[in-house]
């Protein structure tokens, strides 16, 4: 089923969307570790799940491979990340027929990241160079062959880290979704102020398709650091006060980040957010919990 569908659907509802965000393993062992990890998310009913496609690409087949088991096996919907990196207008193509092939309705279109120590993203010959052409393409795609696929894009609350010109960030998210974006999801945020504040420029510019927070429960600190910096998220002071005292203590920070992120969560849905997409990064035991308590608290009924 289309995500923009499962999106309307819980909005006429009154329920919120979970779902869940995974990178393809290298490994077959890898595979199979992350088919657990899925399985155990099962009972608390995600409404989908996507597949990241690979710095540069460079699991492309696994992705694809990693979605198509999803939807058949576990009866859970699935969407693949396409991203421009390191790819051809004619890869792309070829790609995204690959994906409508295999049954999946949903694709996640993304310019990706550049490779790691170079510090702006060039396209490759022949490529894209922005994510609003990706779009554009998943959407002539598709059309042409009489599916249309669900699109849904990215967007960033505190501006993309390569631009802090949070107005030329949004008219960039503007394009992507005159292009054809039937949804967003955002970059991970720990202030929720970032989320609604967006919510309310993007509204204010036109933009009108659901926008979906991202949230990444700490599960390791020195790891979020790492993260934040890539990324340009911003850390309130008394989380990273926090975060510090427990940067040796594995099990502290566990509980920071289950504590945090459900209060956060709670906080957004209560407020009006149409679900929660989790970054994962392959674990579950966060993620369960979290998910379980706000399933038990059910925030979104006191909106």
């Amino acid at each position: 089923m289309r995500i923009c569908d499962l999106l309307r659907f819980a909005g006429e509802r009154g329920e919120p969307v979970f779902s869940f965000e995974f990178f393809p393993p290298k490994t077959e062992a890898g595979v199979e570790a992350l088919f657990e990890t899925v399985r155990q998310l099962h009972p608390l009913a995600p409404a989908f799940v996507s597949v990241t496609w690979g710095a540069g690409g460079s699991t492309r087949g696994r992705t694809l491979e990693m979605v198509t088991r999803i939807k058949r096996e576990l009866e859970i919907e699935a969407m693949a990340h396409v991203t421009c990196a390191g790819a051809t207008r004619e890869e792309l193509r070829a790609a995204v027929e690959s994906v409508m092939a295999e049954g999946i309705d949903n694709v996640l279109a993304l310019r990706g990241d550049p490779p790691r120590g170079q510090p702006t993203f060039v396209p490759t010959e022949g490529g894209l160079r922005y994510a609003s052409e990706l779009v554009q393409l998943v959407r002539e795609v598709s059309e042409a062959k009489g599916r249309p696929l669900c699109i849904g894009g990215a967007c960033y609350p505190e501006g993309h880290v390569e631009t802090r010109d949070l107005q030329a960030d949004l008219r960039n998210c503007k394009k992507k979704v005159d292009a054809g974006a039937q949804f967003l999801i955002t970059q991970l945020f720990f202030d929720n102020r970032c989320y609604f504040d967006f919510v309310g420029r993007a509204r204010a510019a036109g933009i009108e398709v659901p926008i979906i927070p991202g949230i990444m429960p700490i599960t390791n600190v020195e790891q979020v650091q790492r993260f934040t910096a890539m990324c340009g998220a911003h850390v309130p002071a008394k989380l990273a006060a926090a975060m510090k005292v427990r940067k040796d203590d594995p099990e502290g920070a566990l509980q920071l980040g289950v504590a945090h992120a459900t209060l956060q969560c709670a906080d957004l849905l209560r407020r009006g957010a149409p679900g929660i997409h989790f970054y994962t990064l392959n674990r579950s035991p966060a993620t369960r919990a979290i998910l379980a308590a706000l399933r038990a608290s059910e925030p979104w009924l006191d909106a």
